[in-house]
């Protein structure tokens, strides 16, 4: 874990709004990511900087036990053109704790690691927290994803 700063960013995806209650989350951004996936998307979205995948939670109404909306996108240069279905999101700077995970996302490897920040001591600000699938996520069965949670 180590404390990290964020330079603001634009984002173009896909967004539903959801919450932790009784596993919801967990089937919903499932189905989230498969929509990302057997659609294309990731071909769709205009002016992207990368390939990389940015998994976010923002719009928080309260802590993490809270509804909030999750978007699945990359990040773009440009909000000028927002495909139909997609949605465009700027986000400012911040201060964020970074952490890492290793292991096979098909076992659950994202909820696993959410528990356990959920149980740790931060002063979270419920702004925006996401995570980084990049070029070390390309294995499914052995990925490492980066975590960024926002804080005070």
């Amino acid at each position: 874990m180590k404390y990290v700063n964020i330079d603001p960013f634009q984002i173009i995806g896909i967004s539903i709004h959801t919450t932790n209650e009784n596993g919801q989350a967990s089937s919903e951004i499932a189905e989230l990511w498969n929509q990302f996936m057997t659609k294309g998307l990731l071909r769709k979205i205009p002016n992207k900087i990368d390939n990389t995948i940015y998994s976010l939670y923002t719009d928080y109404e309260g802590d993490h036990t809270q509804p909030y909306t999750a978007l699945l996108g990359c990040k773009v240069n440009s909000l000028g053109i927002i495909p139909e279905g997609m949605i465009g999101r700027r986000f400012g700077e911040g201060k964020y704790v970074k952490v890492s995970a290793h292991g096979d996302l098909t076992e659950g490897l994202i909820v696993k690691q959410w528990s356990k920040i959920w149980r740790m001591e931060l002063d979270r600000k419920y702004s925006i927290d996401f995570e980084v699938f990049g070029d070390k996520a390309q294995d499914p069965t052995d990925a490492e994803i980066d975590f960024y949670i926002a804080v005070k």
